[in-house]
């Protein structure tokens, strides 16, 4: 059986800015029984640069070392999580800004169809308020 410290393993991620995510997918696989891993009494710094907002600079943080065993089992769910956390991860929408529509992106025809299309609800349902006014029915702030 051959052990391995998660400390290691972090280290063999393929993007160590999500070292933080992993830890805890790491965690969760252990909590649910996918494969063996034991806290050793130490800690380790994850590779992770962490910025607080509004200020300057970086800032690191501390995990527990955790031991486990190296199973094909585990090597097989490294590989998925490694790739699932490689992969780019979806943000929040882009704001449509001068500079992202001119660099590609947001798309400005989309845009301007959307525009359109609200401009013209807009209208259309002013004119039938206009034109359920202008038919007579009951007034209400007149009096004779």
């Amino acid at each position: 059986m051959a052990y391995r410290k998660l400390s290691e393993q972090v280290h063999k991620l393929s993007n160590t800015q999500r070292s933080d995510s992993f830890v805890k997918l790491f965690r969760d696989a252990v909590r649910d029984g996918q494969f063996e891993a034991a806290y050793m009494p130490e800690r380790f710094t994850l590779p992770k640069q962490f910025s607080r907002r509004g200020a300057e600079g970086t800032y690191q943080r501390d995990a527990k070392e955790m031991l486990f065993d190296a199973t094909p089992a585990f090597e097989k769910w490294f590989e998925q999580t490694n790739r699932d956390l490689a992969a780019a991860r979806r943000g929040g929408t882009v704001k449509p800004t001068l500079e992202n529509i001119e660099a590609g992106l947001v798309d400005f025809r989309a845009m301007a169809a959307e525009t359109r299309k609200k401009m013209q609800a807009s209208y259309t349902k002013g004119q039938a308020l206009g034109k359920s006014r202008a038919k007579g029915g009951a007034t209400k702030g007149k009096r004779k």
